[in-house]
């Protein structure tokens, strides 16, 4: 039986700011990537979402950025390999004290923005992610774009990885997202969005925007949860996933 997790950013409010339907969302899915406090999110933030995560039977991740709170963590930034490295033990580090005080595990990583987008082509900094969570703690599972350089890393590296796809997100025939710069970036249509995401999980395929088929693996699928219309397709998405006799569960429950 085919096995997949749904996984979606949340806790990225920010003091008197929301952002997101972070209980709404949680309802659907089964696996939550928490901002860390750079990007967005704060120690409050943090520790409510990690209630609302195991309220939900939701596992919890770290959703570690840039530090970047203006610009949500989307702009580039330069930074070494060793600079790299230190930021995800700090952002680790303070999400796993959180949940450990409430008797949570972290069970995977998944970098946010414009530091997962460069790491997924950079194979310099996608390593310097890999051996932090290596060095903290080995048992945690690295998410990143299918078949990108984070992957390669954390195979590499010896942890263990789960290939991430995007359902509402349109792809390059490389496999790389298209940039949000771009039109057509982002799929509207729910319908088109489910039957991609489908596609992904059963026949390992996608289109991409120059109409050819490419080679994908999907073992967690992406989504958002900011705005009304996105809860009803989280929702949907599942309830379709299921119905094709897709089990729909934590990756922790089948990534060994």
């Amino acid at each position: 039986m085919r096995k997949v997790d749904l996984n979606s950013d949340i806790g990225e409010s920010f003091g008197s700011y929301k952002i997101g339907l972070d209980e709404e969302v949680a309802k659907y899915i089964t696996s939550s990537n928490i901002a860390c406090g750079w990007h967005a999110g704060d120690p409050i933030i943090m520790d409510k979402t990690i209630d609302i995560s195991k309220k939900e039977g939701v596992k919890v991740g770290a959703h570690p950025g840039f530090f970047d709170l203006m610009g949500f963590g989307r702009r580039n930034i330069s930074v070494t390999s060793e600079e790299l490295k230190a930021y995800i033990k700090y952002q680790l580090g303070a999400i796993m004290a959180i949940a450990k005080s409430k008797g949570e595990k972290i069970q995977h990583i998944k970098p946010h923005g414009a530091m997962y987008n460069m790491a997924a082509k950079d194979s310099g900094l996608a390593m310097a992610i890999a051996e932090a969570v290596f060095e903290v703690d080995k048992n945690i599972i690295l998410v990143g774009l299918s078949g990108s350089e984070i992957i390669k890393a954390g195979e590499n590296v010896g942890i263990k990885v789960a290939n991430e796809v995007f359902a509402d997100r349109a792809y390059n025939f490389d496999g790389t997202l298209v940039s949000r710069k771009l039109e057509g970036a982002c799929i509207h249509d729910t319908n088109v969005a489910i039957s991609r995401a489908l596609r992904m999980v059963k026949e390992g395929k996608v289109t991409a925007v120059n109409g050819e088929d490419i080679e994908i693996k999907a073992e967690t699928i992406c989504v958002h949860g900011d705005n009304p219309k996105a809860i009803e397709f989280v929702k949907k998405i599942k309830e379709r996933l299921e119905s094709e006799g897709i089990t729909v569960t934590s990756m922790s429950n089948f990534i060994k």
